[in-house]
């Protein structure tokens, strides 16, 4: 292909990503007029979940923009429940807060156990929640869902209740095995037998012969979430078979949880916020890394299913710095303060370059009918090609991040995409903001 053709191609890619584009007139906090989502009514007719993901875990921008799209498809398209790559474990406490004022919302958001979501940010839109819900009836009210099995003090500590009430002579196991559970992170205790799964999938099997009662019910649910946590914990990184890591198995589990609130409530629409490498709808051609959370959900659910990628320009975002090579995992960042990183615009390779190009400011994108006969042949052409893209999660390389792309085929991962043109930190919790009841 002549330079002019190449030449000729990106300029319709560009004016077709111009033409399409959404800009996000009313800004990206929530409260604004939504003239400018009003599109999202014909986009998401018929889905059912909606993903939202970030290609950070500390962009301030991303989690207000979030914060905003709740808002909306809950108050104008009747999504009924956000599920969040948070502690399953946790997740009831936040729940009871945003439906019954149950304690304080910074408490419960600490509960869940991620500094990622220990934000000014995620707090402003638990108070939302249950400022929404006060008053309303409770099949009326919206709920909060943890997906992540990690961090399960929580259902140890209803575990422990149950038990000594029904069986005290079983809490020793529960505190001298299992117990490890509240803190201990997936892949960090390797065991191929697996034998702190089996101990889980003992006291399930117990408290299963009490699950008629409301206490037993309860009880399930927590023994449930341990075996899934003793699962990840006693996993390996690596294996020969990519489905049998710990990567595949969080991913699988995050699905799982999905599924059963949706079975348990089948008028349920979903709000489901998790990283871009989670939500995403699948897998690249030719990749062989385990199929993601969003992938279970379209093989389960098809087009009501919608994987929203979260993409920025340039600006800065908080993680953790790691030194260059082996590291021994997030369980040596214990009381450290993850940092704000600086990074410059977006090479000019990337998706997030092609957006800005076509429309500088904070925009969505419908990327379906790129996919379409209606489309430009150039248009459908990079819709289906390999381009770079960035993506951090909680940790990135000391000085190298800069660097850092991944390879993504669009139509593979995402439905549509969110560009946000400029990210600053996500602001921690600060220790000085009122309490709110």
């Amino acid at each position: 292909m002549s330079a002019n053709d190449r030449e000729t191609r990106s300029g319709e890619v560009t004016e077709w990503l111009s033409r399409n584009a959404v800009p996000l007139s009313g800004g990206l906090t929530a409260g604004a007029p939504t003239a400018d989502l009003q599109p999202l009514k014909e986009v998401l007719d018929g889905v059912r979940i909606v993903g939202l993901g970030e290609s950070t875990h500390g962009t301030r921008e991303f989690f207000q923009l979030k914060h905003r799209l709740l808002e909306y498809l809950v108050t104008e398209l009747g999504f009924t429940t956000l599920a969040m790559e948070a502690s399953a474990s946790a997740g009831p406490a936040v729940d009871a807060y945003v439906r019954g004022g149950v304690g304080n919302a910074a408490q419960v958001l600490t509960g869940l156990g991620f500094w990622t979501w220990r934000t000014e940010e995620v707090l402003d839109t638990i108070e939302w929640m249950r400022a929404y819900n006060d008053g309303r009836p409770a099949d009326e009210q919206i709920r909060f869902v943890g997906i992540d099995p990690q961090r399960s003090g929580d259902s140890l500590a209803v575990l422990e209740a149950f038990l000594t009430s029904v069986a005290p002579e079983r809490l020793p196991a529960l505190h001298s095995s299992l117990g490890v559970l509240a803190t201990a992170y997936p892949g960090s205790r390797p065991d191929p037998k697996q034998g702190l799964m089996h101990e889980a999938e003992s006291l399930l099997d117990y408290v299963r012969g009490h699950q008629e009662t409301p206490a037993g019910a309860v009880a399930v649910r927590h023994a449930r979430i341990l075996v899934r946590a003793a699962d990840l914990v006693t996993r390996n990184g690596q294996h020969p078979d990519p489905e049998r890591t710990v990567f595949a198995a969080r991913d699988r589990y995050m699905a799982e949880a999905v599924e059963d609130l949706l079975k348990d409530d089948p008028a349920a629409k979903v709000v489901l916020w998790g990283h871009n490498s989670h939500v995403a709808k699948g897998r690249t051609t030719g990749d062989t890394t385990p199929l993601p959370l969003g992938g279970h959900l379209r093989e389960r659910y098809g087009d009501a299913y919608y994987a929203l990628g979260l993409l920025f320009g340039e600006g800065s975002f908080r993680a953790h710095r790691i030194w260059p090579g082996p590291w021994s995992g997030v369980g040596g960042l214990t009381g450290r303060i993850a940092e704000g990183n600086p990074i410059g615009p977006a090479p000019a390779t990337t998706v997030e370059a092609q957006l800005a190009a076509a429309t500088p400011s904070d925009h969505l994108l419908d990327l379906r009918p790129a996919t379409t006969d209606d489309a430009p042949h150039a248009v459908r052409e990079w819709a289906g090609a390999t381009h770079d893209t960035r993506s951090f999660g909680a940790l990135v390389t000391r000085w190298f991040y800069r660097r850092d792309v991944s390879r993504v085929r669009l139509t593979d991962e995402y439905d549509g995409l969110a560009y946000v043109a400029v990210s600053t930190d996500s602001r921690p919790v600060s220790p000085y903001r009122p309490v709110r009841p």
